[in-house]
């Protein structure tokens, strides 16, 4: 097995605080900066498996930096350079405590709420007659917040969102057209790859009164894709889609007796399956990308980085 960054313990120039998240570890510089270190963990129903994935950092941060720079004529961005294959450097923003859920399709956690009887998620109400996958008439927003301990985002309707003064109704408001219009621009570009766009998250902070894009951007931990040659047959047949996602992680997870409820224990993860996770997120990156994955050296990793960002950052 390759090696992999399943942790991080950096004391950086000028750094003032540490966020770890469920995969990113989060590095504030003077308020002004984030040090931003894509891990090789992996997470599912809200809890981080026991074993790094190789290469899934760096195939993170080069698929966000990638999209990152082909939206910032939409919305100003957080990012300024990525000075380590597993690292992005930007601008430090107060987040928004809330995720921007947008779905294109009926697949995932709202299928399992359409499938369990469920019309209504995030207060949008969902049509009568749908199957999974299906594509909704109009993509849907339903907001997550986001959790300040990195795990157990919620369901939350725009309605509560404004009425708990999570976000202001004006910053919502712009929040919600930056998520379609920057939905659009993804669903665009995975046209042209030949995928489909089913539904993905996005982070906003605000720094100086602007509001930024912030974290990452149609990567396989925050979105799914659909291959979409012969979608619309699989769907008329009942079959499933073949899809480019983490979602196969959670159904492997489901079939092996965990879906992150209580009682339940992670299962053994044999390195096999831990192969298998790499290479699909290859051929995400690959595939939405279409460019050949490069891997870095990772004989040396958590120096690698050390100096890297060390070097940057003076």
């Amino acid at each position: 097995m390759e090696s992999t960054l399943t942790a991080t313990d950096y004391n950086f120039p000028g750094q003032t605080a540490i966020y770890k998240g469920k995969v990113r570890d989060v590095y504030n510089i003077n308020n002004e900066k984030i040090v931003l270190i894509a891990s090789d963990r992996i997470s599912a129903f809200d809890a981080v498996l026991p074993k790094g994935i190789p290469f899934k950092g760096q195939i993170l941060t080069a698929i966000a930096a990638k999209f990152l720079n082909e939206t910032k004529d939409i919305v100003p961005n957080w990012l300024e350079a990525t000075p380590d294959p597993n690292v992005a450097v930007g601008k430090f923003c107060k987040p928004f405590m809330v995720e921007m859920v947008i779905r294109g399709y009926l697949a995932g956690h709202a299928w399992r709420e359409y499938k369990a009887g469920k019309r209504i998620i995030c207060g949008v109400a969902m049509p009568d007659g749908m199957k999974q996958n299906d594509k909704f008439p109009e993509p849907i927003i339903t907001p997550a917040t986001k959790a300040e301990d990195g795990d157990h985002d919620e369901d939350i309707s725009r309605e509560n969102i404004i009425a708990q003064g999570i976000v202001s109704k004006e910053d919502y408001e712009k929040l919600e057209s930056y998520t379609r219009a920057l939905f659009q621009r993804g669903t665009e570009i995975a046209a042209k790859q030949d995928l489909i766009l089913v539904d993905t998250k996005y982070e906003f902070g605000k720094a100086d009164g602007t509001i930024y894009l912030i974290d990452e951007i149609h990567t396989p931990d925050s979105s799914r894709f659909f291959y979409a040659e012969g979608y619309q047959e699989r769907q008329d047949k009942d079959e499933q889609q073949k899809q480019l996602s983490k979602e196969f992680v959670r159904e492997w997870l489901i079939e092996n007796g965990f879906q992150g409820l209580e009682g339940q224990t992670i299962p053994h993860i044999p390195d096999s399956f831990v192969n298998t996770v790499t290479e699909r997120y290859t051929e995400l990156y690959e595939k939405i990308t279409g460019e050949t994955f490069v891997k870095a050296d990772n004989s040396d990793l958590v120096n690698r980085i050390k100096k890297n960002v060390t070097e940057y950052l003076s």
